[in-house]
């Protein structure tokens, strides 16, 4: 296990040299995305005019508020509550996030499945695990919501973070096939087959 401190944008190298349980913090900049945003880019073909190549992006439909532009607020929204949500729902859009915006690392709790590993090892990629119920510590580690995208969507927008600090994630899955996701449930599948077993259970 190895801890990482990476700059926004990275590279596939120090991608590929993440490992499970290895843990990571990242500054600079961070993009939150959720399911709107995707269907939006991917099944009905709208655009982004940011540039998402290297970055990491964090499953997320942000609690805001609107305040007037300022030096702190450029967008205009101030962060309340800055959560991650469950990334299961948005496995199919791994793919295309990594081939056509160039991602490289996403955020979210819970998981993606065995085509997001794929695409991690083919493409060089990671995801970054966040556990349930610790929005308030991060939003902490946001500094400002520097700007807004596809914004009609609000509040799944594509949003442009300024981050200092967000971290240590774990890196639950690898750009080299492995999974703690597959490794618990694995091992949790071991130890029920030992349960059953000693109670004389077939």
């Amino acid at each position: 296990m190895a801890h990482h401190e990476f700059e926004t944008p990275v590279t596939e190298a120090q991608v590929r040299a993440l490992k499970v349980n290895d843990t990571v913090t990242l500054n600079g900049t961070l993009y939150g995305i959720r399911d709107a945003t995707q269907i939006h880019m991917f099944d009905r073909g709208r655009k982004t005019r940011f540039d998402l190549s290297g970055h990491a992006v964090i499953h997320t439909a942000p609690n805001v508020k609107k305040v007037p532009k300022s030096a702190a607020h450029p967008t205009g929204y101030a962060p309340v509550c800055i959560g991650t949500t469950t990334s299961d729902r948005m496995e199919r859009f791994t793919r295309p996030l990594m081939q056509q915006n160039g991602v490289r690392i996403i955020i979210g709790k819970g998981g993606l499945r065995e085509g997001s590993l794929a695409a991690f090892g083919e493409l060089g990629g990671a995801y970054l695990a966040i556990i349930g119920g610790t929005a308030a510590l991060e939003t902490t580690w946001i500094e400002a919501i520097e700007d807004v995208d596809l914004d009609d969507l609000n509040p799944e927008s594509l949003w442009k973070f300024r981050i200092r600090g967000f971290g240590p994630l774990l890196v639950a899955m690898d750009s080299h096939g492995e999974s703690l996701y597959t490794r618990i449930r694995r091992t949790a599948q071991e130890r029920r087959a030992d349960a059953l077993a000693s109670l004389g259970v077939k």
